[in-house]
């Protein structure tokens, strides 16, 4: 793959993370990886989901892209455990879920080369 401008990697970056977030998902749906389609689907997020966070490495710092793929991956993770799952939705949960955005959030404002 082609090396990357910082800009371009950042969405990269956010494909990735959304692509963790899809096959996080995913793993509810594969039933124990025992339901072919759900588990194909969910391996291939796996798979592109590194992939592109590799990609997005030719260009940012490792620590830094690898907290905001993962924290874009619980953040989303999280939310639609919420809605899909009926999972709790309590305040101190919301806030924790707050703060990982402002990491996220916190770590592309202080990256160098932006």
């Amino acid at each position: 793959m082609p090396p990357l401008s910082a800009g371009a990697a950042w969405g990269v970056l956010l494909v990735a993370g959304l692509c963790e977030i899809g096959w996080a998902i995913g793993l509810k749906y594969t039933e124990g990886y025992t339901r072919l389609v759900p588990t194909a689907f969910t391996v291939g997020l796996m798979v592109l989901s590194v992939v592109l966070l590799g990609w997005a490495l030719k260009a940012l710092p490792v620590g830094t892209a690898y907290a905001v793929w993962t924290g874009i991956g619980a953040v989303g993770t999280a939310l639609l455990g919420m809605l899909l799952f009926g999972e709790s939705r309590e305040v101190a949960r919301l806030v924790c879920i707050g703060l990982i955005v402002a990491g996220i959030l916190g770590l592309k404002l202080v990256t160098p080369g932006e």
